[in-house]
């Protein structure tokens, strides 16, 4: 066997492929949202002594934090930096927005995550020969229905090229490799470029010598295959040669939904977790809502403070969207889990979807318990609070809206600001204020040019 690749995948012709990565998404939309984070190092994430950091915006990065970092390395290493909790409904109110303007310009947009996703541009209808001038359209469209979010763009003729573009491109740039150009591009590159390789891929690649995109595509296949076995062998020597036949699938749904919450503390209070779970439910309901999906398997997972983790599951031919349901049945689980030597981390889930409802055989094997969602009241201040965690948005009756700084020892501190106001004034209230309550409504988002105005969007033709 030679060291030159043989029946290589077929490539496109053009540079049709577009790949599109929200800068920093989630420390993003928090700096947007809060005036006075702007420009500084913001951690979404890693907040309590197990957190784990989701994403840090740039000005935390350049001291070396980075997502998956443990929250108390994040600490050491930027302990001036903002750490807030997650505002999942705020970073989808932003992430569908810019999913609904990449449909705009394409059928087949393949959405990865909250803040990625490929557009096939084949069926956009875009010249292709104005690709710096659409891309500039769609980028500045992006910002504008987003209210400041910025993205980075890579288009290429495969998404392997596609996504290599985008990263060269970080942050809040475009890098479009053209058709003949590929291998001059990848050539430099890093093995870890390549996706797919590791730090124990990686590893093996360079005690081989192969420290660059060229070494590998110069390497002997004999070695690679078996240094790594044939699939991944083979894969790699088609990527080096900038060879991937993947198209853009742009149905990809989702086969579950679930909400985990880890706590600073172990639990053993039920009644606090149950609360916890129905609260839990309810956000896994709205997504099944949103996604006009019924499920019919409803699962718990249960991780006790040995780590040992414990998983439940109830299926019926029934199925459902409402939260009700779902968090009777998650605690109908939680029963029959001994949690007396505590629980750190629980979480609520669905799976098995379908597009029709049958609540009735899920409510007939499920016993009456005669109790309403909202009859046991149970202080969740050890978890949570009122729901006050770091970054948590909130209205005051008097003072309007703002987001908590801080809260602990009874009491909660907010900035009163919002994108609109500039930064604003800090106050501290007892954490039982009835002034003050959590946010139920996002600000809206400006709304789509192209209502009303269809020529002049990026997806004009």
């Amino acid at each position: 066997m030679s060291g030159e690749i043989t029946n290589l995948t077929r490539m496109r012709s053009t540079s049709s492929i577009l790949h599109l990565d929200l800068d920093a998404f989630f420390a993003a939309v928090e700096q947007r949202d809060k005036p006075s984070l702007r420009g500084k190092p913001v951690i979404v994430g890693g907040a309590g002594p197990r957190g784990v950091v989701a994403t840090a915006s740039y000005e935390a990065r350049v001291f070396g934090v980075r997502s998956a970092m443990s929250g108390t390395e994040a600490r050491r290493r930027c302990p001036h930096a903002a750490f807030l909790g997650g505002r999942f409904g705020a970073y989808r109110q932003s992430s569908q927005a810019v999913m609904e303007l990449l449909r705009e310009i394409s059928p087949l947009v393949e959405p990865l995550s909250f803040d990625e996703a490929y557009v096939d541009l084949e069926a956009s209808g875009w010249n292709l020969a104005k690709l710096d001038e659409h891309v500039a359209g769609l980028r500045a469209e992006l910002t504008r229905r987003t209210a400041g979010l910025t993205a980075s763009v890579g288009v290429g003729s495969s998404k392997f090229l596609a996504k290599l573009g985008s990263e060269a491109a970080k942050p809040d740039g475009v890098r479009i490799i053209a058709p003949g150009e590929e291998i001059e591009f990848i050539s430099p590159l890093p093995v870890r470029a390549i996706p797919g390789v590791g730090p124990v891929t990686e590893g093996k690649l360079l005690a081989l010598g192969l420290a660059t995109v060229a070494d590998l595509r110069a390497a002997d296949p004999r070695e690679l295959v078996r240094e790594l076995g044939r699939a991944a062998g083979e894969s790699l020597r088609h990527l080096a040669h900038g060879r991937d036949d993947r198209e853009v699938e742009a149905e990809r749904e989702a086969k579950s939904i679930s909400v985990e919450d880890t706590f600073p503390a172990d639990l053993t209070d039920r009644a606090q977790l149950a609360t916890i779970l129905r609260r839990d439910a309810g956000s896994v309901a709205g997504r099944l809502q949103r996604a006009g999906s019924f499920a019919r398997t409803v699962a718990i997972k249960v991780r006790m403070a040995d780590f040992t983790t414990i998983s439940k599951a109830r299926s019926s031919g029934g199925a459902t969207d409402r939260a009700e349901v779902i968090g009777r049945v998650g605690e109908e689980l939680l029963a029959e889990v001994d949690i007396r030597e505590g629980v750190r981390l629980l979480g609520i889930g669905v799976s098995n979807f379908t597009r029709a409802a049958q609540e009735r055989l899920f409510e007939d094997e499920t016993p009456e318990t005669g109790r309403t969602e909202t009859e046991v009241e149970v202080d969740t201040s050890g978890v949570r609070g009122r729901g006050f965690f770091p970054g948590a948005d909130v209205i005051h009756d008097a003072l309007g809206r703002g987001w908590v700084w801080g809260s602990g020892l009874g009491r909660v501190t907010v900035r009163f600001e919002t994108r609109h106001t500039g930064p604003g004034p800090v106050r501290t209230f007892l954490e039982d204020d009835p002034a003050l309550q959590l946010a139920k409504e996002l600000p809206d988002l400006p709304e789509s040019r192209l209502e009303t105005a269809p020529q002049q969007g990026p997806v004009a033709r």
